[in-house]
């Protein structure tokens, strides 16, 4: 379980990285973001892109622990 739990975090971070790195434009403005930031749902599109993500990952951590019982013959 603790190998799962470090190569997740793991690739979150490169995850993480990747992101930061397309972050970094050359300047130009994006509308929709602009529009969605001045309107206030900018924190709805966060709110269901994380709520997506926690449960993907709750969902592979369950997987995991079935098939970890799984292999243990229980």
């Amino acid at each position: 379980m603790h190998k799962f739990i470090r190569s997740s975090l793991f690739v979150f971070a490169a995850l993480l990285a990747g992101l930061t790195s397309l972050a970094q434009g050359d300047g130009e403005k994006v509308e929709m973001a602009d529009t969605l930031r001045s309107n206030g749902k900018i924190y709805v599109v966060v709110i269901v892109v994380v709520t997506i993500l926690a449960g993907l990952i709750l969902y592979v951590i369950r997987l995991d622990r079935k098939i970890g019982r799984m292999e243990k013959g229980r």
